[in-house]
């Protein structure tokens, strides 16, 4: 039998750069190699496609960091001419954050009319943006934190009093702040009063020209993994107990003391609403493929959606196939289910 022709596209140009190659390198180290031809395809920082033999030192971990220093320009100003002339059954993009989350790479695959894993233009541009992203979650009665969407014009002109009045009158203090189109929790911080609500900002706005303002909740933070395309399936939920202060960048990928309770300890009641709502969270962005969906559980029981992941890590500190592999689906048969659920859409 031959092999599928699997190209694994990670590196990128977002800040989510480095955790990209380590979800691509989990990816590889676990897939059935017997059924796939793995054709890696690295782009670098600066938004370079590197040739075959480069990607491949990276993704099989001979080199640590996707670099083009080793390369003439020519090798570079090739290498996505090289990507278009390879013949793919199917690609799996592994980029996190902008320019491979967004909607971007999967309308340039649409385009080329290459199969890939994971959801299309629409969901993937709604589960980047979480401003748009919370709006459609209201606009469907799914439960959320209070929120806010301010963008770096309108600060600018209104000032920082303005917005400090905001925030006493609608999601209070403390907050989080954070930039609509970034994952990872880069650019996140907890605002505990107006003394540092400056500095927060500014730092939103090193990365994205939005910022969402959401309201602190106190309470546990609970992951349900998601697959499927029209019949949507949950996996059961975990819990996430950081040492941080709350789950930024440094607690889900440098930290190991952050504890990755798997199941979560819920009762029967509480584990069937997070699942159901994870399933209507994916719905409401018209959702294919598989997503991470993110809860708060309060200590009245109630549960709130926080977010929804198109690309969520598959890195081996990551949730997502840890869910799903103690749902009853391992590491391998679950990529191998991504495939199937991409070839079918």
């Amino acid at each position: 039998m031959n092999k599928l022709r699997l190209g694994i596209i990670f590196g990128g140009r977002s800040q989510e750069h480095e955790v990209s190659i380590m979800s691509a390198r989990s990816v590889y180290e676990n897939i059935n190699k017997d059924k796939y031809e793995i054709i890696p395809v690295a782009v670098s920082k600066e938004g370079y496609w590197l040739p075959p033999g480069l990607s491949g030192k990276v993704l099989s971990g001979e080199d640590e960091k996707i670099s083009v220093g080793d390369s003439s320009y020519s090798d570079i100003a090739d290498s996505l001419a090289n990507f278009l002339t390879r013949d793919f059954d199917l690609v799996f993009p592994l980029i996190h954050g902008p320019f491979g989350e967004d909607g971007k790479i999967q309308g340039f695959l649409e385009m080329l009319g290459i199969p890939f894993i994971g959801t299309g233009v629409l969901s993937s541009a709604i589960g980047m943006d979480k401003g748009k992203m919370k709006e459609i979650f209201a606009y469907y009665h799914l439960p959320q934190a209070r929120f806010m969407v301010f963008r770096e014009a309108e600060i600018k002109q209104q000032g920082f009093d303005w917005l400090d009045k905001k925030i006493k009158e609608d999601t209070g203090y403390p907050c989080f702040i954070k930039p609509a189109n970034m994952g990872s929790s880069i650019g996140v911080t907890k605002v505990n009063s107006s003394d540092n609500l400056g500095t927060a900002i500014n730092e939103v706005f090193e990365f994205d020209r939005k910022a969402i303002v959401e309201e602190y909740i106190k309470g546990r933070e609970i992951e349900c993994s998601v697959l499927g395309n029209e019949d949507i399936e949950a996996s059961l939920p975990g819990e996430i107990r950081p040492k941080h202060e709350f789950y930024d960048y440094e607690a889900k990928y440098k930290d190991e003391a952050t504890e990755l309770i798997i199941p979560a300890p819920l009762d029967e009641d509480t584990v069937k609403v997070v699942r159901d709502l994870a399933v209507r969270a994916f719905k409401a962005i018209d959702g294919q493929g598989f997503a991470r969906v993110d809860f708060f559980l309060k200590d009245n029981k109630q549960v709130l959606l926080n977010e929804i992941n198109t690309i969520p890590g598959f890195t081996r500190y990551s949730m997502y196939p840890k869910l799903w592999d103690i749902t009853g689906l391992s590491y391998r048969d679950l990529i191998d289910k991504l495939v199937e659920l991409a070839l079918k859409k």
